[in-house]
């Protein structure tokens, strides 16, 4: 990402637009521990608005890769990412929201079939709390409709789960990486929140949270 380029164009296009629409300075960053001064300093260097951290890669390994899975059960994945995940929010506090949880669902051998909150309830309430205990929050992201899922990621019973343990603090993205995509199935996932107990869904100007009703 150039990000000088990215800045000055936000800067132009809020000039030219701003009476018309809210226009924010966000960014994803993927998230490693071995990096964390770099992210720091990254981070640091630029006025953000919001900053969606993720984690695209669980040990160096990437799950959209095939290799990832080879050699071992679905199982065993996937707990590799949530562990890495986990050590991920251990380890870094500038972010505002946690990314698509469930990310790597979108590529295993068989996707959801098999895959529950009940299943990883252990490891994925250690991520939630400590998420919440560090007053961050999490992207619910309409990508896994995109990725062919019947939900986004994360799915519905981990966003109720999120909520019974006292998270309020919920963002909604596309993951769209094309124009068409922008706010894919938004409508799909404001249901998704009502029925798991969010009265507000959140947006962020200045690295604060805003609070808008659904």
């Amino acid at each position: 990402l150039d990000t000088g380029s990215y800045y000055e164009h936000y800067l132009l296009v809020r000039e030219k637009y701003g009476e018309q629409l809210k226009i924010r300075f966000g960014v994803e960053y993927g998230l490693q521990p071995h990096l964390k001064q770099r992210s720091i300093e990254y981070l640091n260097a630029w006025p953000f608005d919001f900053v969606i951290g993720s984690s695209h890669l669980a040990n160096g390994k990437d799950p959209y890769l095939p290799y990832y899975f080879r050699g071992r059960s679905e199982r065993e994945a996937y707990l590799e990412y949530f562990e890495s995940e986990l050590e991920c929010v251990e380890t870094f506090d500038n972010f505002d929201v946690y990314g698509h949880l469930d990310y790597v669902v979108r590529y295993g051998p068989n996707r959801d079939r098999f895959f529950s909150y009940k299943e990883y309830s252990g490891i994925l309430d250690e991520i939630l709390k400590r998420i919440i205990e560090k007053g961050k929050g999490i992207e619910v992201n309409s990508g896994g409709f995109a990725n062919g899922l019947d939900h986004p990621n994360p799915r519905e019973d981990i966003l109720r789960r999120y909520r019974e343990l006292g998270g309020e603090i919920i963002t909604i993205g596309s993951d769209a990486h094309k124009a068409e995509r922008v706010a894919f199935r938004f409508d799909s996932v404001e249901d998704l929140l009502k029925s798991a107990g969010f009265k507000y869904y959140t947006v962020f100007a200045d690295r604060k949270p805003e609070f808008i009703a659904i």
